[in-house]
């Protein structure tokens, strides 16, 4: 059966999981669910939980408490070997005495299955990570990104229903990192299994997800698509994680918005119409990118302020300028380098413009 014609993959579930080292809780109270067929990447920082969670799903570490769900049966309690998924590790881990062949083949051998029907499948896995040639090679003669492509077509050879992936492409370099996301995708629209990808590379999660579930001291801090999680954080912690962001205090006083470290008030009309909210103060995102030099016709069509250039880091296609405010507050603005016109050096002032509906109410702590 080739890969095209695989099976569908399961849903996972997370019950109220925990797991705790001694008077250490790695997750705590930890409850998420992954639809059937969808790619959902665990982000967060070193200590984050995520890594734990994949071991408990995957069988290597067992949960100190609650339901561990692949479809709808209960894999708490069983070996890894028997909860049928694949894996696929960053460090590889192929066999170095076997060849590419051997390797992918390896998952079927232990399953019982037929010489003939091996030869097949691992013809088809070759063809799909485009190695059809090299399946006599040893891993000590492939590239990383060729060691890489074997590990997955080994960990999906068997056609697993769920896939988990640890920080797989961390050990690759930038250009083929980008490549490899790039498969990855294509893979899992062929394949159609359950991918649940650990990273800590917030691009690596807003370019491969259906959705991404952000992690922080053993808890979910927030799942959503990878749009909504950068354009609508609900908290302080995954506004600052995703992505660059400046975050500025503001205070609502009726119908006016005032933020003093840009000295504008606004009607709090003009923000975006989920983000009433009583009188007090509130935070508020504003993206690196959504701030614009304002030309002097312009001033009055956009609210606008002044802030002196400290620094240009050259990106390639974009310059990032670090701003400071008056009241001595660090802003960071992106800009594309064809929008024309001279660059801002260090030292001077700039005037800077943003549309109201690009600000985004972080919602206080529950």
């Amino acid at each position: 059966m080739p890969f095209t014609d695989a099976s569908s993959g399961e849903s996972v579930r997370f019950e109220g999981v925990g797991k705790s080292y001694g008077d250490v809780d790695a997750l705590v109270d930890f409850d998420l669910a992954v639809n059937p067929g969808e790619l959902v990447t665990l982000l967060g920082p070193s200590g984050s939980g995520k890594t734990t969670a994949l071991n408990v799903l995957a069988g290597f570490t067992q949960a100190t408490r609650g339901r561990v769900l692949i479809g709808d049966r209960e894999v708490q309690g069983l070996p890894p070997e028997k909860r049928d998924v694949g894996m696929v590790f960053q460090s590889y881990s192929l066999f170095p005495h076997l060849n590419v062949f051997d390797n992918i083949a390896f998952p079927l051998k232990l399953r019982g299955v037929s010489r003939k029907e091996i030869a097949e499948r691992v013809e088809d896995g070759l063809d799909m990570i485009q190695m059809g040639d090299l399946g006599q090679r040893m891993p000590a003669e492939l590239s990383g990104g060729q060691k890489q492509r074997v590990a997955f077509a080994r960990a999906v050879i068997f056609r697993p229903p769920v896939l988990l992936m640890d920080e797989p492409l961390a050990a690759l370099d930038l250009k083929l990192r980008e490549s490899m996301q790039a498969e990855i995708r294509a893979y899992h629209q062929r394949l159609g299994c359950t991918i649940v990808f650990v990273t800590h590379d917030q691009n690596e999660a807003l370019a491969l997800s259906d959705r991404i579930a952000v992690m922080g001291d053993g808890k979910l801090a927030q799942i959503d698509t990878p749009q909504a999680i950068y354009d609508a954080p609900q908290s302080r912690y995954v506004a600052e994680f995703i992505g660059k962001t400046n975050l500025l205090e503001a205070t609502v006083a009726g119908s006016d918005l005032a933020i003093p470290a840009l000295e504008l008030t606004l009607p709090v009309a003009d923000l975006p119409a989920h983000s009433a909210k009583r009188d007090g103060p509130i935070t508020l995102s504003l993206r690196p990118e959504r701030i614009f030099r304002v030309c002097q016709g312009d001033a009055e069509a956009y609210p606008n302020f002044e802030a002196r250039v400290e620094d240009a880091l050259f990106m390639g296609d974009m310059v990032q300028y670090r701003l400071r405010l008056p009241d001595a507050q660090t802003l960071i603005v992106t800009e594309r380098r064809d929008t024309g016109g001279a660059r801002p050096t260090r030292g001077a002032t700039v005037q800077l413009g943003f549309l109201p509906r690009d600000l985004t109410p972080i919602p206080e702590p529950s």
